[in-house]
């Protein structure tokens, strides 16, 4: 069982109180099953174990690279939908290959521009966050190998940008993750378990879902924001199968378009160092959080979250199992929460549009804005339901 905690205040992270039982209270919105990285296959073999967030897997002589296969139509004049999708977006898709002294895993990522930039996951590029200067390789849906560097690595929602030099790139086609609806079909195009190319189909399971997972900060281990440990995000759940290497590759619609980057799966093991597999339940991070990160990132090298200045528990009427909100313990002076005129006791239900039922999805509403922006937040004190603007000031990422 993941431990459902987030940081303290000091480490730019709204907090909850320490106290109860990791994971006992379940808030609807909130997974708190074992989560794994959806993408650092070590070794880049086939049939090897998946890295659990965890140290990478330790590369040999003998160890077999990323497998490549192009995606072909053999009959163009009877193609289904995912058929077309797939041959939209696969091109836009790579494998990334990452490795550091004897550790290496596998991950994929999305090309955004003919500039060579190209999205992926903090997790992928760090190796789980083990490695601050990995040596990254690309390989195109073409078959081509590039060396890549670094732009940038945003370990608040796991997202990373990284480049490559060459001519003919296309462009992935980015869609509204803001329209998707449970039940839409979603097509998972990356390289899992090194399998490059490799097209999954299922639905959309849920959306607006909020998953804790470890942070992979590179070096995080003597960071001063080690003690937060996990970071909360927002995502889209699906049941198209992902596995270890999916990581940063692409969740599309129908019409090719990516909705999402795919981050984590969940883990019917008991602790991480099980082995990881499809179970069915996959997650995303939304295009549109994305995008914002990356166009931050490729502009000035790092990307901003929001951050409310307040610490909070989750909120379970009686004793209840259930959370119906983030319950306010303490706010710092001068912080948003402060100018927006929160009080320890106001239980948070809502912020910038989500439905908040516990402190992670608090935390995770919050990080989803950039720094400075405007939102509104929906609270009760008392018997009172209140609205007020909030402005929001900066987190720091460890």
């Amino acid at each position: 069982m993941m431990n459902a905690s987030a940081g303290t205040e000091s480490h730019a992270a709204e907090t909850r109180k320490a106290g109860r039982k990791a994971g006992k209270r379940v808030g609807p919105a909130v997974f708190v099953t074992s989560l794994v990285a959806a993408g650092l296959l070590g070794g880049g073999t086939a049939a090897g174990a998946a890295s659990l967030w965890g140290t990478p897997a330790q590369t040999s002589a003998s160890a077999q690279t990323a497998q490549y296969a192009p995606v072909i139509v053999n009959n163009t004049s009877s193609v289904n939908a995912v058929t077309a999708a797939a041959q939209k977006a696969s091109p836009s898709v790579v494998t990334i290959r990452a490795s550091s002294g004897s550790s290496g895993g596998t991950g994929s990522g999305i090309i955004l521009d003919t500039d060579g930039h190209i999205l992926t996951n903090t997790h992928v590029v760090t190796l789980d966050g083990q490695a601050e200067a990995a040596t990254i390789e690309v390989r195109t849906s073409d078959g081509k190998v590039y060396a890549a560097t670094i732009v940038g690595t945003d370990p608040l929602s796991d997202l990373a940008v990284i480049k490559i030099t060459t001519l003919g790139l296309v462009p992935a086609t980015l869609g509204d993750s803001g329209t998707v609806k449970v039940g839409d079909t979603a097509i998972a195009i990356g390289a899992p378990l090194g399998l490059s190319g490799t097209v999954t189909d299922g639905i959309v399971s849920a959306v607006d879902r909020t998953i804790e997972t470890e942070s992979s900060a590179a070096g995080s281990s003597d960071s001063s924001t080690a003690a937060q440990g996990s970071i909360s995000i927002n995502v889209i759940q699906t049941d198209a199968a992902i596995n270890p290497g999916n990581s940063g590759g692409a969740l599309t619609n129908t019409q090719g378009e990516i909705i999402g980057v795919n981050v984590a799966i969940a883990s019917a093991g008991s602790s991480s160092s099980d082995q990881a597999g499809n179970i069915g339940v996959g997650f995303s991070i939304p295009i549109n959080m994305a995008k914002r990160v990356a166009q931050e990132i490729i502009a000035t090298g790092a990307a901003t979250h929001g951050q409310l200045g307040l610490s909070v528990q989750d909120k379970a009427p009686g004793t209840s199992e259930f959370t119906t909100g983030a319950e306010v313990a303490s706010v710092s002076p001068g912080s948003a929460a402060a100018e927006a005129g929160l009080k320890a006791g106001d239980v948070v239900t809502g912020l910038a549009g989500h439905t908040v039922t516990d402190a992670s999805g608090l935390t995770a509403a919050a990080r989803e804005q950039a720094a400075g922006t405007t939102v509104k937040i929906t609270f009760q004190r008392g018997s009172q339901d209140q609205t007020a603007d909030i402005t929001l000031g900066a987190a720091t990422a460890g």
